[in-house]
């Protein structure tokens, strides 16, 4: 497995491969969640194609009062996962490599970051989206893969390569969970033990919720159940269309009914989706 620790080192590795390149974009604290993606892209990539995970944790996409300093960092826990999923190279840039200190231009979306997550979290998707445009001109992959426990960030950058012409494929993976269903994701090293009891109720209230035709009904359910979890500070619950992100009025399209819910210091965010019913 190559350590990729320079955009010049990405760029001359990226050009020996020559069949598909599948980009894993992470910013590390790797976990049973990023091994599914890591597993797909292996399958995506088959076997003259070649997988690389990207670990950057990118102060951009990162508030002023949220957690970047805070965030886990443990490198060597990421690379031995990385090599038991049998990665072909991890990309590790710095951020005085990725962001020059005159830097001016920043990617900008006006429809679809502006609901769910975009409302609480001002800058925090031009973060996200430029820094995921930047690894696909570092890395120029055939594919890349995403999480469905972020659909929001899957739909904008879905809707980034297609509006910008992007010469790649996106893949999103189903969200994966722990046995008793909560979603995977790095900051679940944050709750204490009681919160890491309650915080599986986030998602058996989804799908309680998402049970119910009508959707003030589902939203309903759904805002009380979460707002009885003992500790919980409910951002928002919504039913969006599952492309557009705009409300979802009825079931009559597919849907995502999400969520983000604050438990201690952990900002947890799940959605499940809402068929639409003849």
């Amino acid at each position: 497995m190559r350590q990729l620790r320079t955009i010049s080192a990405m760029r001359g590795w990226r050009g020996s491969v020559s069949d598909r390149l599948v980009l894993v974009p992470t910013m590390g604290a790797l976990h049973h969640g990023h091994a599914a993606l890591i597993r797909r892209a292996r399958k995506l990539a088959g076997k003259n194609g070649a997988v690389c995970v990207s670990i950057f944790v990118n102060p951009t996409q990162f508030g002023p009062k949220e957690d970047f300093s805070a965030y886990p960092r443990p490198l060597a826990q990421d690379l031995a996962l990385c090599r038991a999923e049998a990665v072909d190279a991890v990309f590790l840039p710095k951020a005085s490599d990725m962001y020059l200190p005159d830097a001016s231009v920043v990617l900008q979306e006006s429809s679809l970051s502006q609901t769910l997550c975009g409302r609480s979290r001002e800058g925090h998707f031009s973060g996200v989206l430029t820094v995921v445009a930047k690894l696909f001109l570092i890395t120029l992959p055939t594919h890349a893969i995403f999480g469905e426990k972020d659909w929001q960030q899957l739909a904008l950058i879905r809707r980034m390569v297609r509006d910008l012409n992007m010469p790649l494929e996106i893949a999103g993976c189903p969200t994966f969970r722990e046995p008793d269903g909560l979603a995977a994701s790095s900051r679940n090293a944050y709750l204490t033990p009681a919160e890491r009891a309650a915080a599986p109720r986030i998602y058996s209230s989804l799908k309680k919720a998402a049970a119910l035709r009508s959707i003030p009904a589902a939203l309903r359910a759904a805002r009380r159940d979460l707002e009885a979890i003992s500790g919980a500070r409910v951002d928002y619950i919504e039913a969006v269309d599952a492309s557009t992100l705009g409300p979802l009025r009825n079931r009559n399209s597919p849907g995502r009914l999400a969520a983000a819910v604050y438990l201690g210091k952990a900002r947890l965010i799940d959605n499940i989706p809402l068929p639409a019913l003849s």
